[in-house]
């Protein structure tokens, strides 16, 4: 639009349209950032080759329970499995539970990590980070998308294991009304509720790691740096929470209740241990993501 075109007279709806229509741009210009940005993510090799191992782990679980219990024996908690693993032969549902106890100690944050450190890192070693600025995005808006983006891929991920254990357990074993901790019954269908509430717990659990990774990588320009670094802390934090000697720091490693999704499989359900994971979470998103903003905002970006 020219200068001539701003200082011509405008019919009495065009001022009132103009501010609603430079938002509407905005909005679409963000949501277009993000689109752009999830599509890359998902797209990539390394992507879907994390995805991947993910969904196998809950098929070698299942498969390994069938043959353990082929015979007839159980996989009981004297085999010292994950939680729940006794209950699989009875009801295929509880594979979901198992997966995700068992992949999220190690297997999903670090596939958390990998992507979360390599999300600023990452663009500035393929110097694609300048560019990326270029646009009118803005930093703050860019660090932003950053941060959705892996927060989705965090549900995704969960997702996948859960999707993929649930299909497993049906082909291997039977399906039906469900036994809780507390050892009432409860029917199918609220336990593929419950299945689902404990995967959006889990996914909630990784949003303090995802907000670690994007600060570890707005510190370096090296992806693999960045990589490594986060999956190296989180391996170092779960080593520190199993100390005896640490135990007044604990409470306060993110990985402390991560386990405390369990407690939905209660009736009734204790809140106390889920809500203290999820202002955990809250707290680390917050100090991290403000850290990653203040280093990102200042950083001299030259590649």
């Amino acid at each position: 639009m020219s200068r001539a075109d701003l200082s011509a007279p405008q019919g009495h709806g065009e001022p009132r349209d103009r501010p609603q229509t430079a938002r509407t741009r905005r909005t679409t210009f963000r949501a277009t950032l993000l689109r752009n940005e999830l599509l890359t993510t998902f797209r990539r090799w390394r992507t879907l080759a994390l995805l991947a191992v993910l969904a196998a782990v809950p098929v070698l679980v299942g498969i390994a329970v069938k043959i353990e219990t082929s015979d007839g024996s159980s996989a009981g908690p004297g085999g010292g499995g994950p939680a729940f693993i006794s209950q699989i032969t009875n009801n295929g549902l509880f594979l979901v539970f198992t997966a995700l106890a068992a992949t999220l100690p190690f297997f999903l944050p670090m596939a958390i990590g990998v992507v979360a450190g390599d999300a600023i890192a990452g663009e500035a070693d393929s110097g694609t980070l300048r560019y990326l600025l270029v646009a009118p995005a803005g930093r703050s808006r860019l660090l932003l998308t950053k941060y959705v983006t892996v927060v989705v891929f965090c549900l995704a991920a969960t997702l996948v294991v859960a999707v993929s254990a649930l299909t497993v357990g049906a082909l291997l074993f039977p399906l039906g009304d469900l036994t809780t901790i507390s050892g009432t019954q409860i029917s199918f269908a609220e336990g593929l509720g419950r299945a689902l509430l404990i995967a959006l717990a889990v996914a909630a659990s990784l949003i303090g790691v995802a907000a670690l990774g994007l600060f570890v990588s707005t510190m370096t320009g090296s992806g693999i740096a960045a990589m490594a670094t986060t999956v190296g802390l989180l391996i170092t934090v779960q080593i520190l929470d199993q100390i005896p000697q640490l135990h007044a720091l604990q409470p306060y490693f993110f990985s402390h209740y991560w386990l405390s999704f369990a407690d939905l499989m209660r009736e009734p359900v204790y809140w106390d241990d889920l809500t203290k994971n999820l202002g955990l979470q809250a707290l680390y998103a917050a100090v991290f993501g403000s850290a990653a903003w203040a280093r990102f905002t200042a950083k001299d970006v030259t590649a």
